[in-house]
C-alpha cells in the first residue's frame, strides 16, 4: 500500500519534477549522488577498481558497500519523516547520498575521495538551490521599512517570517509561506517578509539569531496593533530554538489563521472588497498594484544574496 501511495505521489508531482530536472542546480545534484554506482559499473573502469568480493567481480557492490547503500536508506527515511515539502524530500536524498559517496569513494581509492569532496565544495560555492518565485501575496520589508509599516495601522494584523536567503530551511519553507498567503491575505491580515541575513540590525531588535547553531531560521511572529502576540518556533533559555515543525497545519492552527482571517473580513468590507474571491474577497485595483509591487520587491530581494 505504501508502494502505491509512492508511485501516485511521484505521478502527481511528476510536472513539477520534470521542470526541476531541468535547472543546473538539480542536475549536478543527481549526477553527483549516482556517482559512485556510475564509477562502479563503468565498462573499462570498474575492471581497475579494488573489490573486496568472494568472486573478485570488482563490477558490483562488496558487501561493505551494500551495507553502507542501506545504511544511507535508513538515514533518508528517517529525515524524510518529518520532511514537509517535495523538495525537502529530494533535498535530503541528495545531501545523505554525497555524504555516501564521500564514505564510498575514500573507501575505494583516497584519490577519488579527495577529487569528490574538492567537486563537491565548488558545487556548493558555485551552485545555489533554485529559489521559490511562484505567485504570493508578501510584501518584503528593509530594515527602514519593517518598523513603519507595523505601526502604520494598528487594525491590521501582520504575519512576518524572519528568514536568510543563504538558508536551505528557509528555501524549503517559502513555498508553504507562499501558500498561506495566498489563502488568507486580506486587508485586516498580511504577510511579511524580512531578509535578517541582509538586515543584521533587524535580527538584533526582533531578537532573532542568525547562527545556524540556534536554529531559529525561519522565525514567524504575529503582530497586532505593532506589537508581537506570539512567535515560531520559541527559544528556550539557551537561546536554541524549540523543535517545531514548519508546515501549513500548524501554522493554521497555532496562529489561529481561520478564526483571524473571519475577524479581518469587516475591514476588508471597510475597504470596499468584495467577498466574491476564492479567500471570501476579491482584491479591488488598489490591490493589484500591492501584488505588482509585491512581485517586483520580490525578485529584487531573492536574487540579491
Amino acid at each position: 500500500m505504501g508502494l502505491i501511495t509512492g508511485i501516485f505521489a511521484f505521478l502527481y508531482h511528476f510536472p513539477q519534477i520534470y521542470k526541476w530536472l531541468l535547472k543546473p542546480y538539480y542536475i549536478i545534484s543527481f549526477l553527483m549522488t549516482v556517482a559512485f554506482l556510475a564509477v562502479r559499473k563503468a565498462p573499462g573502469l570498474c575492471e581497475h577498481l579494488a573489490s573486496q568480493r568472494e568472486d573478485g567481480n570488482s563490477c558490483d557492490f562488496d558487501w561493505r558497500e551494500w551495507e553502507i547503500l542501506m545504511f544511507l536508506c535508513a538515514i533518508v527515511m528517517m529525515k524524510n519523516r518529518r520532511a514537509i515539502t517535495l523538495e525537502q524530500h529530494i533535498g535530503n536524498i541528495f545531501l545523505f547520498s554525497k555524504v555516501a559517496n564521500v564514505i564510498l569513494f575514500f573507501r575505494l581509492d583516497i584519490r577519488l575521495g579527495i577529487l569528490y569532496v574538492v567537486l563537491c565544495l565548488v558545487f556548493v560555492m558555485t551552485c545555489k538551490p533554485p529559489l521559490y518565485m511562484g505567485p504570493e501575496y508578501i510584501k518584503y520589508f528593509s530594515d527602514k521599512t519593517i518598523d513603519e509599516e507595523l505601526q502604520h495601522d494598528g487594525r491590521v494584523t501582520w504575519i512576518i517570517e524572519f528568514y536568510a536567503n543563504w538558508s536551505s530551511d528557509c528555501q524549503s519553507f517559502a513555498p508553504v509561506f507562499a501558500d498561506l498567503s495566498l489563502k488568507y491575505n486580506c486587508a485586516g491580515l498580511r504577510f511579511g517578509k524580512v531578509d535578517i541575513g541582509r538586515y543584521g540590525e533587524v535580527s538584533q531588535k526582533y531578537r532573532v539569531s542568525t547562527s545556524p547553531l540556534a536554529k531559529q531560521l525561519p522565525t514567524l511572529v504575529l503582530y497586532q496593533g505593532g506589537r508581537e502576540i506570539m512567535r515560531r518556533p520559541m527559544v528556550d533559555n539557551k537561546g536554541r530554538a524549540v523543535s517545531w515543525t514548519f508546515n501549513e497545519e500548524n501554522i493554521i492552527r497555532e496562529f489561529n489563521l481561520n478564526e483571524i482571517f473571519q475577524k479581518s473580513k469587516k475591514l476588508n468590507k471597510s475597504r470596499g472588497l468584495k467577498e466574491d474571491g476564492p479567500n471570501g474577497f476579491e482584491p479591488e485595483e488598489d490591490s493589484n498594484e500591492f501584488e505588482t509591487e509585491n512581485q517586483t520587491e520580490s525578485s529584487e530581494s531573492k536574487k540579491d544574496k
